[in-house]
């Protein structure tokens, strides 16, 4: 049974909300209320970790508030041409220890990435669900990032993640019209593989 929704097509049959988020560049003029926005960071929340250690932080800033130009000014060019009318940016951290049951001492931990993609995809689909898309980007300055957002030593900055509800394509340039549609996915058959990998 083949499940379709948002001009796509999944193979196996999965909840829609799934095909439902996307990653637009075009947004509304719309605010995100701050309820709206500690609802995805509460999804978030509920993501798995080893050991339990939930390694993501969140930097966030609402268009229009006081630390919105600086969020704004880590994106490069690109991501700062559509970035710019989104309801709100969000830079995500992972920390890179962790905390483990009968050791004295935090140690380094392996899956802190993994763990904070989870919290990222747990944080999109909520936004999907509530007639938001979270659209995640890796064009940003890292080392800039965190400088200006006081990351502390033993924390990785991983991405940024602009928040909106998707509007008019019209309003990207021309370049980008044509990209401004939900993407397929390459086939099961070429990313899951039973026992190893292929030949």
């Amino acid at each position: 049974m083949t499940i379709t929704a948002n001009g796509r097509t999944a193979d196996h049959a999965i909840d829609t909300l799934f095909l439902e988020r996307w990653s637009p560049r075009a947004f509304t003029p719309d605010i995100i209320p701050e309820a709206d926005l500690m609802k995805l960071f509460e999804a978030a929340r509920w993501a798995p970790s080893s050991y339990n250690s939930q390694p993501w932080r969140f930097i966030y800033a609402r268009r229009g508030t006081a630390h919105w130009e600086r969020l704004l000014g880590l994106l490069n060019e690109f991501n700062t041409s559509w970035a710019k009318n989104a309801a709100a940016l969000v830079v995500v951290v992972s920390k890179q220890t962790m905390a483990v049951p009968g050791q004295d001492k935090e140690i380094p931990s392996h899956s802190h990435s993994f763990d904070a993609g989870a919290a990222w995809a747990l944080l999109a689909l909520q936004a999907a669900k509530l007639g938001w898309q979270a659209h995640g980007m890796v064009g940003l300055d890292l080392a800039r990032a965190a400088s200006e957002l006081k990351v502390p030593a033993g924390y990785r900055v991983e991405a940024a993640i602009a928040i909106g509800k998707p509007g008019d394509k019209a309003q990207l340039p021309e370049a980008l019209r044509a990209r401004e549609t939900p993407s397929p996915r390459n086939p099961i058959s070429a990313t899951a593989f039973e026992g190893s990998f292929p030949g």
